[in-house]
Parts: C-alpha cells; sequence; structure tokens
C-alpha cells in the first residue's frame, strides 16, 4: 500500500459532541524531544521539522490534535508549536487538551491538579495555544477514586464557555457513569491496542454502546508506552504486514480502527515520514480473519 495522496478522510470521521472528525488524527505527546517522552535530558525536537509535521498533517486532512500542557522537553512545548505551525487554526481543527498532571518548569512531576487547579490549567492550555476556548477537555486520572469533584470543576468551565466539550483519560468504566451524570461525555481515552485485554476490550464495545469516542493511546507503542515502539512485533503483525506491503505500525493502527466506528486513533511522531505512513493506515482494510488472528473479540 502506497501512502501517495491518501489522506485522513480514508479513515471515516466520527462526532466529538458537535465537532466532526476524521478518524486518525495526530497526538503531540513526542514532538517536543527526541527518543522517549518526558525522558530526563531529552534532547529537543528541531523546531523547523515538528512545524513542518504539523502542516503536513493538516494537509494530509488531519483535524484531530490531541496535546497537553505537560507536553514540553527543554526548549519545545508541543501547545507552543501547535500555535506557531497551525494559528490562525482551519475552522474545522479540532484541538483536544488534558488536564489532570502537571509539570514544574524544569520537567518534573506534580501532584496531580485539585479541583481548584483545574482552572489554572486550562488557562495555561488556552494561553499556549492563543485560544479563547479549548474545544475538547480531558480530565486525566491515576487510580480508581471518584472523579465527581474535579469532573464537576470542569464542567463548571464548560458552562463558562472556557470549554466545549469534556472528556475523560486512564479511566475505569465506573469513571464514565459517575462523569456522564454530571455532565455530557465525549470520549474516553484509555491505553489500547494489539493484546489490550479483556477489560478494555469489553470497555471500548461498552463506550460504542453509549455513543462516545474511544481514542487509544499506545496503539502502536503498545507495551513501549513513552518509549514508543519497540519493534518486537509477534508473527501474526509480521506476517499480515508482508501479505499487505505495510508497515507493522500501520497494521497495528488499521486493526485499532477496526474495532468499531467510535473508535479514533491519535498516532504521534516528529518523524514526517512516519506521519504519511499513519496517515495511511486509515485506508488499510484487513480481512475479519486477520482481525481475529491478531487478537480482536469483534469486527466493525
Amino acid at each position: 500500500m502506497t501512502s501517495e495522496m491518501i489522506t485522513a478522510a480514508a479513515a471515516g470521521t466520527w462526532e466529538l459532541g458537535d465537532l466532526t472528525v476524521n478518524r486518525i488524527g495526530f497526538g503531540a505527546m513526542r514532538l517536543t524531544q527526541n527518543g522517549e517522552a518526558f525522558a530526563a535530558g531529552a534532547t529537543p525536537s528541531d523546531r523547523g521539522r515538528a512545524i513542518r509535521v504539523l502542516r503536513r498533517a493538516v494537509e494530509l486532512g488531519v483535524n484531530h490534535i490531541d496535546t497537553a500542557a505537560f507536553y514540553f522537553s527543554p526548549l519545545r512545548s508541543a501547545n507552543e508549536l501547535i500555535n506557531q505551525a497551525l494559528a490562525p487554526y482551519p475552522d474545522d481543527l479540532v484541538i483536544t487538551t488534558k488536564v489532570g498532571p502537571g509539570r514544574g518548569p524544569s520537567g518534573e512531576w506534580l501532584p496531580h491538579a485539585t479541583p481548584e487547579q483545574l482552572r489554572g490549567q486550562v488557562e495555561e492550555n488556552l494561553r499556549q495555544l492563543g485560544r479563547d476556548h479549548l474545544d475538547v477537555v480531558n480530565l486525566r486520572i491515576v487510580g480508581t477514586d471518584s472523579i465527581a469533584e474535579r469532573f464537576g470543576a470542569l464542567a463548571e468551565l464548560r458552562d463558562a464557555g472556557l470549554i466545549r466539550h469534556l472528556g475523560i483519560s486512564n479511566v475505569r468504566p465506573q469513571h464514565l457513569a459517575e462523569a456522564r451524570a454530571i455532565a455530557p461525555v465525549v470520549c474516553v481515552q484509555n491505553p489500547y491496542g494489539i493484546g489490550a485485554g479483556g477489560q478494555q476490550d469489553e470497555f471500548l464495545r461498552s463506550c460504542g454502546e453509549q455513543g462516545v469516542a474511544f481514542v487509544p493511546f499506545y496503539a502502536i507503542a503498545g507495551a513501549g508506552r513513552e518509549a514508543g515502539a519497540s519493534g518486537a512485533d509477534s508473527d501474526a503483525v509480521r506476517d499480515v504486514a508482508r501479505a499487505h506491503g505495510v508497515s507493522a505500525a500501520q497494521v497495528r493502527l488499521a486493526w485499532t480502527l477496526q474495532q468499531g466506528p467510535h473508535v479514533l486513533a491519535i498516532p504521534g511522531t516528529g518523524n514526517p515520514d512516519h506521519l504519511d505512513e499513519n496517515v495511511a493506515a486509515g485506508a488499510l482494510r484487513l480481512s475479519a480473519d486477520e482481525v481475529a488472528r491478531l487478537g480482536s473479540r469483534r469486527y466493525a
């Protein structure tokens, strides 16, 4: 499969509330540094190259970018790169941010934000992106504690017009039920990909039944997480990739998208060639047998 002239539209669309996005988007986490995200002493990315990647993504029809104020390395901030590369923003571009985690100026991780501190994190994203409102804000959490107080604080900012739509990240099914009792939830952003396991499969299906987008992170990296894909793909992934003449990463993305029409993908890269490949994966259609062989419990 060639990536020439394949745009993000090939993956189809989904609606985040009243915002229509192509199902293959772009994640900004890996845009600010070379090597592992958040690594101490990470080498900053080349600014010009990062800006070219962002502009190329939009040229390829990507209209859903996932970012956060805590995505930064020495000298580089993902939000500021997005602002420099893309402002004034295209009318159809949806920028999704997340709040909860925080990092100090030197990159050290801070305790997750309290309900009172969430407004400051929202305003920080607004300043860096140069916007008056945020399209989608995900509350990212760690653990199983109630999110009602924190999600309620974001719902108040939504009512005040600073946020258009709300989502949740790194959560369990009970958190979705808790959040939906407070305000509409347009997306769940959780780790997911080939080999994710039954619990996440069930949650993915449940989100679809509720009309909530499921937005996997680490769909390519898998167990590599912030370090990126390890290259240790299974025989099944390699065999399917060879059969289609594509990369293992493209197979992983195609498999993820075929788990349901409500599943979005946000692969990130600082490499222009990898960007083209990732977008092209939205046009790759695996057979039901291939999807099942790779570990799916459903085919969509």
